[in-house]
């Protein structure tokens, strides 16, 4: 029978005791997807009791036989893997209608959104993001599994910044002949010999970490038609337009990853991963304490204080977590999530009502609340107007706390960038806070902490010139804010006196904000 064939043995976290559904507090509504949904969970019993995990449920009823076989391989790969660079699955157990599978929880986004707004990497980060993803591969090649889906989407950070590879439900154990033939996965990705369908070993691998080396260094694809038939046509006969401002090392690897004979492509050869480890591009990785993870990522993801839920659709976070059955969207909806673990900060709920700063963010812009500022906000009199925005006092209906409410025009200018500054910078002392975002079809609204001390520019024009001891102060202030933008590579581009407000009245430089990344 169908149900046969998605037998799924329970699985139990070393040194722990099997779990069962009422062992987990449902915290919030993190996905749903065509068969199931993804649940925020804190395991309320146990010794690791208080622990957050995704729990991922699967409704046995409505998964197709391709689903069924696609998820107990999800659950078979998960369970054999042991790797610091692969999400792990700790617990695994069903009900008479469900299946259930306990994974990490990880909050540091995933290294598609980190690509997206940085367009590319330098080529110091790409080395040290390949490094780890070759031990991850090899990791799983060793075990037999050819992984076949390598994309950045696929790519997880943790809260160090180390990567953490997921989403296996396209993942191969080669059958008896070495060679895999079903054809799957994101075509731009493929490697030549899965477009033919000729059948393909661990060598497809190398081809698709050639492509995400060279997306990762010039922020675009090396094969990419304008549809999916002209896009294997490249994969398959096009030469590969080598940027020039690359170093030869860099050229060197891509080139020797790009052979469309998989039998002459890097990493395919008997040394397997130690000829990608050998190549020069690679000459400055310990590759030891790469895999102890102590070598310091490139880039710390934003640790988000515990009532942010920034990185999730308020479609399922505004929903009451109910693991409950009805009828599930239609299979063309969003993947049940992105990967096999979360992109995500901690998610508690509030300690005290009037602590909360929470964005719930939405479809259309990835941060901004489902419901209308006004059900939360009075808004009053207007504070100050730029070219592309307005400024309005506003008090919160509830804690009667005053803000300031930064009105931008949608057809004037995409502030995505400047909410994602904030967002990830805003704990810093010096730097505007950003308690909500909320949107409508033509404008944003960015609630912002209120600056009751005015601009720096009215006190130069006020004071007409300082005293050194302030003028000190105040550059000191300036210096180490924009230093510790620089450093997590943000570059204000706007720097002027009308940009730096003051939180208080009393005029103290150490009160001084930054504000207006949006130029």
């Amino acid at each position: 029978s169908l149900e046969h064939e998605y037998e799924l043995k329970d699985v139990v976290k070393e040194g722990h005791d099997r779990a069962d559904p009422t062992q987990f507090e449902l915290l919030k509504v993190l996905g749903q997807g065509s068969f199931g949904k993804v649940f925020l969970v804190r395991k309320i019993v146990g010794l690791d009791s208080g622990t957050l995990y995704a729990m991922k449920v699967l409704k046995k009823a409505t998964l197709k036989v391709r689903d069924r076989m696609r998820t107990k391989m999800e659950r078979n790969i998960l369970v054999d893997v042991r790797h610091p660079f692969i999400v792990r699955l700790h617990y695994a157990f069903q009900t008479e209608g469900k299946l259930y599978l306990i994974l990490d929880f990880l909050r540091g986004g995933d290294l598609f959104s980190r690509l997206s707004k940085e367009l590319m990497f330098t080529e110091e980060d790409v080395k040290f993001y390949l490094a780890e993803l070759a031990l991850a591969l090899n990791h799983l090649h060793s075990l037999g599994i050819i992984y076949r889906d390598l994309k950045p989407e696929n790519i997880l950070l943790d809260e160090e910044g180390h990567i953490s590879l997921t989403d296996f439900g396209l993942s191969k154990q080669p059958v008896e002949d070495q060679k895999a033939y079903s054809f799957c996965g994101t075509v731009e990705y493929m490697a030549p010999e899965v477009v033919t369908r000729k059948g393909h070993t661990f060598a497809a691998d190398w081809w698709s970490f050639g492509v995400l080396m060279f997306e990762m260094l010039t922020g675009a694809l090396p094969f990419q038609g304008a549809n999916r038939k002209e896009t294997m046509t490249q994969i398959l006969k096009a030469k590969l337009g080598m940027p020039q401002h690359l170093s030869m090392e860099a050229q060197s690897l891509l080139r020797v990853l790009f052979k469309r004979n998989p039998a002459n492509r890097l990493g395919a050869g008997p040394d397997g991963v130690n000829e990608i480890k050998n190549h020069s591009f690679f000459a400055t990785i310990d590759w030891d304490k790469l895999l102890k993870k102590a070598i310091q990522p490139p880039f710390k993801p934003a640790t988000q204080r515990a009532d942010d839920a920034f990185y999730f659709d308020s479609e399922f976070t505004s929903k009451s977590p109910k693991d409950s059955p009805g009828v599930p969207p239609s299979a063309n909806a969003h993947e049940l999530f992105r990967g096999f673990s979360f992109i995500a900060p901690c998610l508690l709920e509030p300690e005290s009502p009037h602590q909360t700063r929470i964005v719930e963010p939405l479809t259309r812009m990835p941060y901004s609340k489902a419901t209308n500022i006004n059900d939360e906000y009075e808004m009053r009199e207007e504070i100050g107007r730029g070219s592309y925005s307005v400024c309005k006092l506003a008090v919160h209906r509830v804690s009667r706390i005053e803000y300031a409410v930064k009105i931008i025009d949608k057809s004037k200018r995409d502030c995505q960038e400047e909410v994602d500054i904030l967002l990830r910078y805003r704990e810093h002392p010096n730097i505007v806070t950003l308690r909500d975002v909320y949107e409508d079809d033509t404008q944003v609204f960015l609630v912002m902490e209120l600056m009751r001390g005015g601009e720096l520019l009215d006190r130069i024009l006020r004071l007409k010139a300082f005293s050194e001891r302030e003028a000190a102060a105040i550059m000191h202030t300036v210096i180490s804010t924009v230093g510790y933008l620089h450093q997590h590579g943000v570059v204000h581009r706007d720097l002027k006196p009308s940009n730096l407000l003051y939180a208080t009245e009393t005029a103290n430089p150490e009160a001084l904000r930054l504000c207006d990344f949006g130029f």
